[in-house]
């Protein structure tokens, strides 16, 4: 009997949800959690970067999901469609 390996599924250590709705006369953000602990909002790709090198997380490439998982799009979706 021939056992199969079952597929790899990477857990990043950052999670960016998908887009919520500002509040009242701000714009739309997304929620940033790393190591399964919520953050904070992000607006920008920018925010995402500054909030995982502040936490010691040095992102090289935004779209490798062994370091950063999109959720609810991708890292050019920052608004409610």
């Amino acid at each position: 009997m021939t056992e199969q390996a079952a597929p790899h599924i990477s857990r990043p250590r950052i999670l960016v949800l998908g887009v919520s709705p500002g509040r009242p006369g701000e714009p739309p953000f997304r929620v940033v959690e790393i190591d399964g602990q919520v953050i904070g909002e992000a607006r920008t790709v920018t925010d995402v970067l500054e909030v995982a090198a502040s936490h010691g997380i040095t992102v090289h490439d935004m779209d490798d999901p062994d370091v950063i998982r999109w959720v609810g799009g991708d890292k050019y979706t920052w608004t409610l469609h």
